[in-house]
């Protein structure tokens, strides 16, 4: 039977591990070309013959040597509190540093006695890349007990060093200026778009995008900054926020689901879907999101 083949074990579980799979979609594509050339050229050892086994050897070879970690330093310049529960934190980073609008880095805070998650954690970053080598990140904080990590990004003081392992993701707006964009973010979710905003206003462009905002709290990161980039915003929030912009419109659900969703973007089938936020709100969403043009996810779970 085909599902009891080798070959389809190999593609879809051993070449997918998540510990082992390359973070760039290129890099997958490399990977997976690799393990598939190798993998159909078996070669006879004796009385073996190596041939998925090498292959898949082989694929999480390439796969270390395409994203080896480095060591790329920031400097703590300044942190405060963008609402009551999200922090932002500012750097100046390592010239070596490079980025696109969207991506996130690997954050190593070394501290001891850190939880079973360790002591790196990914942040997206806040800033455009034309802020360089200014560099910012903002995460939520105030949720207790505190884990290791944050309890150690905490104690941080000003002209602190810290060091970044790398920066992934392809979490990217698509080349192509003329594609209507449709950005969802839920809460700390919003980080990536930032980013992204910030880039298109410093390099001049103009893009037809709305964004979907779904809150928890009445005070809304970013808030000012949205407003003024003139984008149709639409609010969902668990609570009444605090005064909305002019332009902006707050949902008449405070819940959001495929049916408000649709009714808060009529045009979804002609837009290119970006989905920041917590896992269940991206499984949630999912189903409904399949009618746009595309969809791209990027899941926050918690640091």
């Amino acid at each position: 039977m085909l599902s009891a083949s080798p070959f389809v074990f190999l593609a879809t579980f051993m070449l997918t591990e998540p510990l082992t799979t390359a973070p760039r979609r290129w890099q997958q594509l490399v990977v997976a070309g690799v393990v598939g050339l190798a993998a159909g050229w078996p070669i006879p050892v004796g009385y073996l013959t190596l041939g998925q086994e090498r292959a898949l050897l082989i694929g999480n070879l390439v796969a270390f040597i395409l994203c080896v970690r480095g060591s790329l330093r920031l400097s703590l310049t300044d942190r405060g509190w963008l609402t009551p529960t999200i922090q932002e934190l500012v750097f100046t980073v390592d010239d070596r540093l490079r980025f696109e609008a969207g991506q996130y880095l690997e954050l190593e805070v070394p501290h001891p006695h850190p939880d079973s998650r360790g002591t790196r954690r990914p942040f997206s970053i806040v800033s455009a890349p034309e802020d360089l080598p200014t560099l910012r990140i903002a995460y939520r904080d105030g949720a207790q007990p505190r884990s290791s990590f944050k309890t150690a990004l905490a104690d941080v003081e000003r002209g602190g060093l810290l060091h970044a392992t790398g920066v992934w993701s392809d979490f990217l707006l698509p080349a192509d200026a003329r594609r209507p964009i449709l950005l969802l973010a839920g809460g700390i979710g919003i980080t990536p778009f930032i980013s992204q905003l910030r880039h298109l206003a410093a390099s001049g462009q103009t893009r037809d995008i709305v964004l979907v905002y779904v809150v928890s709290d009445p005070a809304i990161a970013f808030r000012d900054e949205i407003a003024a980039t003139g984008i149709a915003t639409v609010v969902f929030a668990q609570q009444a926020p605090d005064e909305l912009p002019a332009g902006w419109t707050l949902a008449p659900s405070a819940r959001i689901d495929g049916e408000s969703l649709l009714a808060a973007v009529p045009d979804l089938s002609s837009r290119d879907a970006y989905v920041s936020g917590p896992p269940r709100l991206i499984a949630d969403l999912t189903p409904s999101l399949r009618g746009a043009r595309t969809l791209t996810t990027d899941a926050f779970a918690g640091y």
